[in-house]
Parts: structure tokens; sequence; C-alpha cells
């Protein structure tokens, strides 16, 4: 009935290798010198999501989350997590050669810092990591007396002898009643913002995407090219690609915009700048320290620089109505999940994996479905409190009585969108409701605030926590972070976090997604997606913003406890039910709509 095609279940990540590839690496740090090396989860990009090719750290030690580090040294191994990955490392790792370390614990410049000794050669790849990742690292290995060396060839691809083939996907135009905004237009405006530097080094696949309107499927989940470009005050900017990717149409599209050359002559290129003595911008968190090196030993300046990043982040109006749009396409698809869910699993017959698969063929209705926007959390029980679980036929987990969590989204060619709800499978504890109702109290919170220009997102973190907190609760996640318009999921520099220090912009798109996790037991997270807003307010001495909630789905009843609301959360909260009613009812069938008017009820005024 249910079937899968924009995600695998496969647990692809084989910890069970992880001792036998670690000597190997070892073996092969030895043959070239080497005391250690970085394993960081990057590609040339730092990307998010990278294809096969790069999955160098999933490889080594067996964990595949989206984040992380390894350290390899002659007599240890560890490997540095966030805390969206605490316990997922653990569990994923052969914990009798691999050692997992929280960042709250300690960061790897402080761990390199008291583990390296001297004389010491530390390898990295200088491809994989940013200048400022290396200049930490570089700075605690001085202290140790130990010093920190570029490979030039990575070592773990000398020992990785079946190692996927890079990515060839083709690339094709993103047609401007989408983008709203001409090409030729963006690439005049990012021209304008070069100030004193001569060039642009585009490095961030997701800023050649954007400025360029154009889209392919290098990797999954996310519509990019893996693409460098230089975008020069003067002449026509120059996109570094293989020309295998460019069929005859987008061929002749980029040739009115710009140049396509071969990856292999960005080097070359650069080295050109620099012995002109040309200034050249860059993007601190994707450009690879090589290439900024390249420039500064051949003569040039690299200055930290990207104006790219807030131009695709404040969203024009055909962008913000596209993703409208895709809210409400989704919101039909989520709708019918949600129906299908609360008479199949009381009945302790269905599956994580059910019902991942059942959501993505509701979405498949959709012919404007492109891709899903990240693997599906289908989470239940204990699993539900790995915040970025990922069901696998090895965790696979019955959903029975208790919690059970979805977070998921996709990928429509007018909008990107992400959904987290969180189920009641028979009757909830008191526990479960009273933590439920704190992190609704926070994402409501977070969703009628109205702020001044120049608010940062770390300003606003804090009301989502406000009611954890009173109860001696947290949780280890930022509350929010960017989406793109048909791009990433997980878009900056905009976010909702205690580093979210970039001021939010009307046009902004952000999540907002408090949660709660009991380790072992269960998990709560509620998100919905918003846009920045103007707001005018009588008597108003600043410019002010607040939050358009483009999500629409239901919020579960049965999850909350109404005594701990006050009378203007549950007017949020019956305005918010009433809005999903209007717009959902007149898209499903008679009886869905019945069901709808009976879990979107008013709770008491």
């Amino acid at each position: 009935m249910f079937e899968s095609l924009y995600q695998s279940f496969a647990d692809t990540a084989d910890s069970s290798q992880s001792a036998a590839r670690l000597a190997a690496l070892r073996k092969e740090l030895v043959r070239q010198g080497l005391s250690g090396f970085l394993v960081p989860r990057a590609d040339r990009h730092q990307d998010e999501y990278v294809p096969p090719s790069e999955e160098r750290l999933a490889w080594l030690t067996g964990f595949s989350g989206s984040a992380g580090l390894a350290v390899v040294l002659k007599d240890r191994a560890v490997l540095f997590v966030d805390g969206r990955y605490t316990l997922q490392a653990k569990e994923q790792v052969d914990l009798s050669c691999v050692e997992p370390v929280a960042l709250a614990a300690t960061s790897p410049a402080k761990w390199l810092e008291k583990h390296l000794s001297r004389g010491m050669q530390l390898g990295y790849d200088p491809w994989l990591q940013t200048p400022g990742q290396i200049e930490r690292f570089a700075k605690a290995a001085a202290a140790a007396g130990a010093e920190l060396v570029a490979v030039e060839k990575n070592p773990i691809d000398a020992i990785w002898r079946d190692r996927p083939a890079a990515p060839s996907g083709a690339i094709h135009r993103y047609p401007a009643r989408f983008a709203g905004e001409p090409a030729p237009k963006k690439l005049a405006r990012i021209r304008a913002a070069l100030g004193n530097a001569e060039a642009l080094l585009v490095s961030d696949p997701h800023a050649v995407a954007w400025a360029f309107n154009i889209r392919s499927n290098d990797v999954a989940y996310t519509p990019l090219p893996l693409a460098f470009a230089l975008i020069g005050k003067e002449g026509r900017p120059r996109l570094y690609v293989d020309p295998a990717k460019l069929g005859p149409d987008v061929a002749s599209y980029l040739d009115g915009l710009a140049e396509a050359a071969e990856p292999a002559r960005l080097e070359t290129d650069l080295a050109a700048l620099g012995k002109a003595g040309k200034r050249v911008l860059f993007d601190a968190a994707s450009v690879p320290v090589k290439l900024t090196r390249l420039l500064k030993e051949a003569g040039g300046e690299s200055q930290v620089g990207d104006p790219i990043a807030l131009m695709k982040a404040r969203k024009n109006r055909v962008e913000i109505e596209g993703a409208r749009r895709a809210q409400l396409r989704d919101a039909v698809a989520m709708l019918r999940f949600l129906h299908w869910f609360g008479g199949a699993a009381p009945k302790g017959r269905i599956t994580e994996i059910d019902a991942a698969q059942a959501l993505e063929t509701f979405r498949r209705r959709s012919p404007l479905l492109k891709d899903l926007s990240f693997p599906t959390i289908s989470a239940a029980g204990p699993n539900a409190a790995i915040p970025h679980y990922r069901v696998t036929v090895a965790s696979n987990r019955k959903i029975k009585k208790g919690i059970f969590l979805i977070d998921s989204g996709a990928q429509y060619e007018d909008g990107t969108t992400d959904i987290t709800r969180t189920l009641a499978v028979g009757t909830p504890t008191r526990e479960m409701r009273d933590r439920f109702t704190r992190v609704l109290k926070g994402h409501i919170a977070v969703a009628r605030t109205v702020f001044p220009k120049g608010t940062s997102g770390a300003q606003i973190d804090a009301l989502s926590r406000l009611a954890l907190w009173q109860a001696g609760l947290d949780f280890e996640h930022g509350t929010g972070h960017g989406i793109g318009a048909y791009l990433s999921v997980h878009e900056g520099p905009q976010r909702i976090s205690k580093l979210g220090g970039v001021p939010l912009e009307a046009g902004m798109i952000v999540s907002d997604e408090p949660g709660y996790y009991k380790a072992g037991k269960f998990g709560i997270r509620i998100e919905n997606v918003l846009v920045v807003t103007p707001r005018k307010i009588n008597g108003a001495e600043h410019e002010m913003f607040g939050f358009e909630t483009l999500t629409l789905a239901p919020i579960d009843l049965a999850l909350i406890e109404p005594k701990l609301l006050d009378n203007d959360e549950i007017a949020w909260l019956n305005a918010y039910h009433a809005r999903v009613r209007t717009a959902l009812s007149p898209r499903v069938e008679p009886g869905l709509r019945a069901w709808l008017r009976r879990v979107t009820r008013p709770i008491r005024e």
C-alpha cells in the first residue's frame, strides 16, 4: 500500500568494520609520516548532505549524523558530536575503538591541546576544512608542541577501495516564476556589494544555485549543483562545473550569464588573481582553506564577506507566495497522514518505517513533489528521545502506547517544507502532557512575539525555553533554523538559537521547534515554519516585525494540559486551529473534514 521512493531505511554506515578500517588508516598515516588525522563530516563545500563519495566519517566510524569530527591518533580515536547526536553516536559507533565526545563537554581544539604531544604531525585535508577551523586546530597543536600538516592526498581515499563515484547530476534552470528575480539582476546586486574587493569566490552551492537560478541533484534532499563560481566586478562571472552536467538548453542559458569552466581551472584563476595582488571575498563557513591559502601564497588577499547569504535569506514576494502554496499543499498530505495514523497506530501493528512510508506516499499524490527535504524522523518511544533519529531496518520499532514523533519535509519547486508533530498513542501520562504543554507554550511564545528591527534569533531563543526552565528542564538544540526557497531545509545565516547573532529581517523564513527529550523514554517537538513580516503598532518608536505561521496542521489536543495554558495561549491555539480548518476543509473529502473539525475543536476559552 505504502512505499518509499525518496529515502532508504538501510543502515549504510557499518561500525562492524571500524576496527579494521582504523588499523588500515593508521598504517597509511605511518606511510605518509603522520601521527594522526582529522576526519570531518564534510565535502569541499561544507554541505549538510554530502554525496556517498564524501561520507568518509561514516565509512570510518559508522556514525551517520550530518555533523561530526573524528580525531584519529596512534592509540585512540575520538568522535566529536553536538547535542543533536550524543545519543545516536553512542548507539552507532564501535565503542571499543571509537570514543564519542560531546561538544558541550569539550571542543576539538581543547582536546587536541591536551592530548597531542611534542613533535607530533597531525594531518588534515585542506579541501575539507575552512580557514577558521584550521586556525583553531593549528593554534591548539602549536600549544602542545605539535604541528598541523596539510596532505596532498586524503589517506582515507587511499584505503577506501570501493569508494563511490563522484555525483554527476544534470543542471537545469530554475524558472523566474519561482525565483521571483532574474539571474542578471541578482548578479548585478552581488557586484554592487563587492566593496573594495575585485571578486567574490562562491563556495557554497546554495549560493551558486541562487545566484544563477539553477538547480541540480548532486546530493539527496537538496537540489544542489556541486560547483564553485567567481563573480568579479568586471567581466563575466565564471562557473566551475563539469560540462557533462550541462545540456544544450542550460548551456545556452548559462552562456548569457557566465563562462562555464572546468573545475580544475579554479585554482589557476585564483592564482592569477593572487599574482595581480587582488582582494577576493569568501564565505568563511564554506570555503576550503586550500583556496584561501592558494590566493595568499600567490600574492593576493582574502577577505571574509559573503553578500549572497543575506540576499538569499530575504525572500522576495514570489518566493514567499511559493512557500505559502507549498506549505498548503504539504498540509493536505500531512492531514491525510494524521488521519491514517490515528486509526492505524492504536492497533499496535505499524512500525516507524510504515509511518515514514505512509507520509511520503501521501506527499507523492502531488505531482509537484520533487523530493523530501531530509530523511523522515519517524520515532516511537525511546527513539523519539534522539532528536535527529533516523530509522533503519535494524532500529525499526513497532509503534506502541505512548508518544510518537514525526519530523519531515518536502521539496516542491515553489517551496521547501519542514514540520514536526508529536502524537499520543493511547492515553498519555501526566508527565507527557506536562512536558508537551510546556513545549507548546514555548512554541506559541515565539510565534506570537513582536520585536524591533535589529533583534537577533539569540534574543528570541529564550522565549521558547521559559516554560521548560520554570520546571528545571531544557533542550539541547536550537529553537529554529532558516529555510530556503526550493533549496536547503537548513539555511543560514538566520536562525533562532543561542548562537543566532544575525538580526531577523522581513522575508526571512525560519522554523519554530522547541522540544523536550527524556533519554530512553520519549521525546517531544512541535515545529511550524514562520516568515518574518512587518508589523504596524500605533505609537511605535521603532520599525517592528513579527511572524506569520505558514505551516497548517493540527496539534494533538490529547497531549495538552489546558490548566498550564493562559488565556492568550488558548486564544492563539484556537485561532490557529480555526485557520487550519478553514484552509484545509475545502481541499479534502467530506469524511476527512468531519475528522478535521473534531481534532481542531476549540479548547476552553
